[in-house]
């Protein structure tokens, strides 16, 4: 692995943990609670505040600044941190924040992410790794991420949501409820609009366990009962598919009970799946 550079015109303060190969480009700030895995690189203009870490082979592009203080009221400057995994990219503009002192007290964002452009981590959030947020998508605080979970560029996520994994927002979704593993949500407020299937394919999943998940999205979401009946009877129906199982436990995961579902009385039919074949 190539020395550790740090451009002239770069300020890196005393006691922030350089590994090695890391790059630091012009007008870099890397505050002395830093600490920056093997391989980084910030290219140039990037900022890195208080007690952030940043794992093995991340690129932060111009004008980041990653750490910065919560946008919180209850914050009381107390030390919290950041933590981002190995391999991320941080595109331009990037801002993700570090936790709050009152609350979980860090903000995490796992490995192999990808941050486009002006995208936003608010304080507290937990992202998974494999997630990819497009332009100007952003997290308010407390938001939980999971994997391989794709993030259309102008969508928003309010504060304490959960997203399963291998969910998709669409662009400019607006999401005010948990959004289910496998889930596509659209529109604003955020409507479920069926599995994402082309997801669910990238992700090796078989086609008879993918037709059992589909099967059980339309039981599960039928109006002919209460959401909670269909969850009884989807866990009946379906005992042996994993896959179901992580829904029917997702949605049973805390004692929060706001999803994002259909429109009303919009078709669950198979043709009615734009993430269908």
């Amino acid at each position: 692995m190539a020395e550790t550079f740090i451009h002239p015109l770069a300020v890196v303060e005393k006691g922030a943990e350089l590994g090695a190969g890391v790059r630091i480009g012009p007008f870099c700030h890397v505050s002395a609670e830093a600490v920056l895995g093997d391989g980084v690189e910030l290219i140039s203009h990037a900022t890195i505040l208080g007690a952030t870490t940043l794992g093995a082979r991340c690129q932060v592009h111009p004008t980041a600044v990653l750490g910065g203080a919560p946008q919180n009221y209850k914050h009381k400057g107390g030390p919290t941190v950041l933590t981002i995994g190995e391999g991320c990219i941080i595109r331009e503009g990037v801002t993700a924040h570090r936790g709050t002192d009152t609350s979980r007290g860090r903000t995490t964002i796992g490995d192999n992410c990808m941050l486009m452009a002006y995208t936003h981590v608010a304080h507290d959030c937990d992202v998974g790794s494999n997630v990819t947020m497009a332009n100007y998508a952003c997290l308010s605080g407390h938001v939980t991420i999971g994997d391989h979970v794709i993030i259309s560029g102008y969508a928003a996520v309010h504060q304490f949501v959960r997203i399963g994994h291998h969910a998709f927002l669409a662009g400019y979704a607006a999401v005010v409820g948990d959004l289910i593993p496998y889930g596509m949500a659209m529109g604003d407020r955020a409507k479920l609009r069926g599995l994402n299937v082309i997801g669910m394919k990238r992700a090796g999943m078989a086609r008879s366990e993918l037709m059992q998940v589909r099967r059980a999205y339309r039981m599960l979401f039928s109006e002919d009962r209460p959401l909670a009946e269909n969850i009884e009877l989807v866990r009946r129906e379906f005992p042996d598919s994993a896959a179901v199982r992580d829904i029917l436990d997702f949605m049973a995961g805390r004692e929060r009970k706001y999803f994002v579902l259909p429109a009303r009385g919009r078709s669950l039919d198979e043709d009615d799946d734009p993430g269908g074949d």
